[in-house]
């Protein structure tokens, strides 16, 4: 197996917290349909040392806190999927469980807070993104944001009763981060292209942790519950990005029904991609 781009055709893609859970799979993805992928993660290694298409990725080391290290990254590229985050934060006391739920074995340090983590590094991107030169009429920057699809629930029958009587704490404070990003997006799109996906539980059959729960979620989708979300495949969300990336007409929030759609897309060769690995 070689890995051939087309020069001419190639787009640049930042993927913060490419080595993630979910990044890695946006990296895969768009490395084979022709895109120069750049990942900033804090250790910045490839999580799959030895694999052709990962090795094309730039795996850069950085703090996205930091607009310095965000901004020179978002100068660089035409498009970022900001696919960073955390289920368990420092405040929640609850840390340690990250080793387990997280499906990169991420280990979230003393200043891992839903504020930092998710907020402050998409408003750097965002920051970066907006500020942009950029030649008149030129297309707005696809900028992809990974949420929650709790975090619509404000917007859904007895939501908003869910939450302020039954939610955690630290589930507050974990949606609060992402509506924060949501609404900045919102307010950005003269110069960006925001694309928000709303997944409930990620999953692939190697993350053991899910599993379990995952009919629960099912079900009760499928029954009408209209708080909860059918769960969403890994690969179905990263699909779904990848169709985004490319489809000016895709803006807003998706959720597992429109993630269905975009993945579908994906699978079937659709929108402006180039196949970037072929056999030889």
């Amino acid at each position: 197996m070689s890995l051939t781009m087309s020069a001419s055709s190639s787009k640049k893609l930042l993927v913060l917290g490419g080595s993630g859970y979910v990044g890695r799979e946006v990296s895969r993805r768009a490395v084979r349909r022709g895109w120069e992928v750049t990942s900033l993660s804090r250790r910045g290694i490839n999580p799959e040392s030895g694999d052709p298409v990962m090795e094309a990725v730039n795996w850069v080391a950085g703090d996205a806190t930091d607009p310095n290290v965000v901004k020179p990254l978002v100068n660089e590229v035409d498009a970022v999927v900001h696919a960073v985050g955390l289920l368990f934060d420092v405040d929640s006391k609850l840390d340690k469980l990250n080793l387990i739920v997280s499906g990169s074995g991420s280990k979230p340090d003393e200043g891992s807070t839903y504020d930092r983590i998710t907020r402050l590094t998409a408003f750097n991107a965002i920051d970066a993104a907006n500020s942009k030169l950029r030649l008149p009429f030129a297309p707005r920057v696809p900028f992809l944001f990974v949420s929650a699809a709790e975090a619509g629930w404000p917007t859904v029958q007895f939501g908003d009763i869910v939450e302020d009587r039954l939610a955690p704490e630290w589930l507050k404070r974990y949606l609060a981060a992402k509506r924060a990003v949501e609404a900045k997006l919102g307010d950005s799109v003269t110069t960006l292209r925001p694309v928000i996906f709303r997944p409930s539980l990620i999953w692939s059959w190697t993350k053991l942790d899910v599993l379990p729960i995952i009919p629960v979620f099912n079900i009760a989708s499928a029954v009408g519950v209209p708080f909860v979300d059918r769960t969403v495949k890994v690969s179905t969300l990263a699909d779904a990005i990848i169709t985004a990336l490319t489809d000016d007409s895709v803006e807003g929030v998706q959720r597992f029904m429109q993630m269905d759609e975009l993945a579908a897309a994906a699978q079937a060769g659709g929108g402006d991609v180039t196949s970037a690995v072929s056999s030889s």
